[in-house]
């Protein structure tokens, strides 16, 4: 009598499972807006979404990125939960060139590659990683990345952009889209951000259509703060 009571507890609690995974799965596609070419990578974009409006109360206006062809969507970078709050915003799948030794994370470098993100070996050969974003744009989709290098505190001199953007907007014809992340409780934290309860803001900018010497410099104002 006692196995069976057992076994009807855990058929009961699997059943309950399988509903709440299902609601949770129902809210996932019903929250996603990008098709990211797989039905588990489209709910984890549904997810992300929720994850971020919800629980980081994320306020923004998409991103206007074009609806087909290349383009390069850049933002400031303070904090891990960045790439998180940018794939919400946007309605077409991000190619985000990232620091091979987060690329290479556990457990999370089988998501990364899913994603098709570009690793970047900084001190080594960045060139590889600037080839790849090259075939990339070429094919006509999205690369987004973080010139002004790894993370960076709002408190700390505004550092120089990386070259790496305007090569790439030069070779290709791409615009390039500012954006600003702001509010984000854990800044200058990577796993510490995205677990925190922020109030974060992404800010968009008008496209710069060229990669010029004046460009740069309003880029570089742009994402430090300074919108003069």
């Amino acid at each position: 009598m006692d196995k069976i009571i057992f076994l009807a507890a855990l058929f009961i609690i699997a059943g309950i499972f399988w509903w709440l995974g299902r609601r949770v799965c129902r809210a996932c596609e019903a929250a996603n807006l990008t098709d990211w070419g797989s039905v588990w990578l489209n709910r984890l974009d549904g997810l992300n979404r929720l994850f971020c409006t919800r629980y980081h109360r994320l306020i923004y206006d998409p991103i206007a990125l074009p609806e087909q062809g290349a383009a390069l969507l850049v933002a400031n970078h303070i904090s891990g939960l960045d790439p998180l709050l940018m794939a919400a915003a946007t309605r077409r799948p991000l190619r985000f060139m990232i620091a091979r030794e987060e690329y290479q994370r556990f457990g999370l470098t089988w998501l990364f590659r899913a994603m098709g993100c570009i690793p970047v070996e900084r001190e080594r050969r960045p060139e590889q990683a600037l080839r790849e974003a090259l075939r990339v744009l070429n094919k006509g989709e999205v690369v987004a990345l973080f010139p002004q290098g790894g993370l960076h505190l709002e408190t700390a001199p505004a550092p120089k952009l990386k070259r790496g953007v305007f090569k790439l907007a030069e070779l290709t014809g791409s615009a390039i889209y500012p954006v600003r992340v702001e509010g984000v409780t854990g800044h200058g934290h990577v796993v510490r951000a995205v677990l925190l309860r922020s109030r974060a803001r992404m800010i968009n900018f008008a496209p710069l259509a060229t990669a010029s010497i004046d460009q740069h410099e309003h880029l570089t104002r742009l994402l430090n703060g300074n919108r003069d």
